[in-house]
């Protein structure tokens, strides 16, 4: 227990190569799913479900025609607005999770990774490198993001124009699309139930792909399995060669 406590999901946090246990990052994984499904019904709600509501005791004749002899009534016509302050805090709350997975002093402040290790702590653990998870965490990241400029495009604005010290972008614009934020939500959720139900990690895909173009020369040994034979014969003739 104390030893859980003190690495987390870490197997050596003082070690060059840091590993953690796939165990619990896939433990990890199902909680934060939460969070890509909730802003997937949000955002089908807002943008399929929001219709404009016609008071019927409101149409007045304004016996005028438009240029297809159509009759012009008025009438008053309310929406459903929303307010997105709890979807901005949770991407906002998922963004901080995201970024302080990635290295090993700040994981100690992610409460999920505390959750997940505690659960993980009598189950065998599968060690993996932290460096492919970095990517998928990148990308998880950068999805949040661009989530939160949909929701608070004002305040993105306002963000971008006090960096630049001078008004860039408009506050009153929207500056994605509903579909966006609506494909990314999706993906998301792939993404991680892949993760946490298949343990199929799309940032070590990734990692994999650009080792692979040249672009990364560290390849990952330990997403195959680190501690078997053949790694580690691997491992011994790199260190030869070089």
């Amino acid at each position: 227990m104390q030893k859980w406590y003190k690495n987390l999901w870490f197997k050596d946090p003082k070690a060059k190569e840091i590993l953690i246990n796939e165990t619990a990052v896939r433990i990890r994984a199902g909680m934060l799913l939460a969070i890509p499904i909730f802003l997937s019904y949000t955002l089908y709600n807002a943008v399929f479900g929001s219709h404009w509501i016609v008071d019927g005791n409101t149409i007045k004749d304004t016996f005028d025609t438009d240029f297809d002899e159509h009759i012009i009534y008025t009438a008053q016509m309310i929406r459903k607005t929303y307010d997105y302050t709890i979807q901005s805090w949770v991407l906002a709350y998922a963004f901080f999770e995201m970024i302080v997975s990635m290295f090993v002093k700040t994981s100690y402040l992610s409460p999920t990774i505390w959750i997940a290790s505690f659960l993980a702590r009598n189950k065998q653990p599968v060690w993996k490198p932290l460096v492919p998870k970095r990517y998928a965490w990148t990308i998880g990241a950068t999805f949040i993001g661009l989530c939160w400029v949909f929701f608070n495009p004002g305040k993105f604005a306002y963000f971008v124009n006090g960096i630049a010290h001078m008004h860039l972008l408009s506050t009153s614009k929207q500056y994605l699309t509903y579909w966006i934020p609506l494909t990314l939500v999706w993906v998301c959720t792939g993404f991680m139930w892949m993760e946490s139900v298949l343990g199929w990690c799309a940032g070590c895909q990734l990692h994999s792909l650009l080792v692979k173009l040249g672009i990364l020369k560290e390849e990952c040994e330990a997403c195959n399995d680190i501690f078997s034979p053949e790694a580690q014969k691997l491992r011994e003739e790199h260190k030869k060669e070089n």
